[in-house]
């Protein structure tokens, strides 16, 4: 970190800082500007006082795009905040694809962006997952428009899994819902999980936060519907929903899936026609099976319910739990203290990620790297061996 950027971050004065490692602030403001190198032991009082968040390398490194942003970028980009909460949906789709971009000057210039976004709790949450085929886009778009008669906006967060070889994505929601796509009460914004596990993209939590900005106070994040792995969304989101299809069999089944033991509200969908009786046995099964699962929440015990997306059965029972387990969270504080933790455990995804980025991108371009890998595919050198070198070079990059 630059030393102009922690001194920001503090809201420490040049004076007051230069006094404590005993130079002047003039001597302060040169080492700042670049116009002059600190000593060694200059360096290692800056190291000490600011807790190793600022070392040698960051005066000698070149800037981050991230420390040096123009007052031209910052000024457009604080209009957008504005324009944003004012509803305008073309600045919101666009501060998004800022915080989805991977380019090094979108990066920064959504971390000001994101800096400048309020904390928001009035908006509910809402993870949607299930099998492929379970009916998702149309029960959300049943839903929202349900939502929107109440009075609510509504938005949507559909995550569509990218290709491992391409990165692509279809992207393919809006044409799924179209009803919700083209109301003036909601906005859909589908999102390609660049190869993201837990069901979600890599800066979904960053995009919610946008679309609260945006005065959007139902949010329902889709995932990807791959079955097992959809878990991350669960600490992003305040009641986590899994959609099933109707189906005879063992009730345990239930049970074996960790995904089920963490849903906060069972929905069989499709309720309906032929499969109604079978949809009504599905439903008697998993409540039974809930009987020997432990509740994750301590407040309220999660519920199953019968749905018919296509002939909007069910929603109304579905809305009414909802509120009455927001209601029952926020009463206990709960769901304040859910949102809280989940911003930790957000800072520990996002550290993740740049670590993630700086192997992709940089780490492994490295001619040193390069040797590493070549020796393993000559059996010269061991995995683990391998990798520990090479973590090795990641812990000297961060230390």
């Amino acid at each position: 970190m630059k030393l102009k950027t922690y001194l920001k971050l503090f809201k420490i004065s040049n004076l007051d800082f230069s006094k404590k490692i005993g130079i002047s602030s003039v001597s302060l403001s040169r080492y700042i500007s670049g116009e002059r190198i600190p000593e060694k032991s200059i360096l290692n009082k800056i190291f000490k006082l600011t807790d190793g968040l600022v070392d040698a390398n960051d005066f000698f490194l070149e800037s981050d795009p991230s420390q040096d942003l123009s007052e031209i970028y910052k000024e457009e980009i604080k209009k957008m905040v504005l324009n944003i909460r004012e509803g305008k949906l073309k600045d919101l789709a666009k501060a998004i694809t800022l915080v989805e971009s991977s380019l090094e000057l979108h990066k920064a210039q959504a971390d000001f962006l994101l800096s400048n976004l309020k904390q928001n709790t009035n908006s509910i949450r809402i993870g949607i997952t299930g099998v492929p085929g379970v009916g998702k886009s149309t029960f959300i778009e049943t839903f929202g428009m349900y939502l929107i008669d109440l009075g609510f906006k509504v938005s949507v967060l559909a995550i569509d899994p990218s290709s491992q070889r391409t990165g692509g994505s279809i992207l393919g929601d809006k044409t799924r819902m179209m009803k919700l796509s083209v109301n003036k009460n909601a906005f859909i914004r589908p999102s390609p999980s660049q190869g993201n596990l837990g069901g979600v993209a890599k800066r979904t939590s960053e995009s919610i936060r946008c679309l609260e900005e945006a005065g959007f106070n139902i949010i329902f994040i889709e995932t990807m519907g791959v079955g097992q792995a959809e878990t991350t969304v669960y600490d992003m989101v305040d009641i986590f929903l899994v959609l099933l299809l109707p189906s005879g069999g063992d009730e345990l089944r239930g049970i074996k899936k960790g995904i089920i033991e963490m849903a906060d509200l069972i929905v069989i969908n499709k309720a309906d026609g032929n499969l109604k009786n079978v949809a009504e046995i599905t439903m008697s099964e998993y409540k039974n099976a809930q009987n020997m699962i432990s509740n994750i929440r301590e407040d309220i015990s999660p519920e199953v319910f019968l749905c018919s997306s296509t002939e909007s059965l069910g929603i109304k029972n579905i809305w009414n739990f909802i509120k009455k387990f927001e209601k029952a969270r926020k009463h206990s504080g709960s769901f304040y203290k859910t949102r809280a933790q989940q911003q930790t455990k957000a800072i520990w995804r996002n550290i993740f990620l740049q670590s993630q980025d700086y192997i992709e991108n940089n780490l492994k371009s490295k001619d040193s790297v390069k040797k590493i890998i070549k020796n393993v595919e000559k059996n010269n050198f061991d995995v683990n061996n391998a990798s520990k070198i090479i973590f090795d070079l990641i812990l000297k990059k961060i230390f």
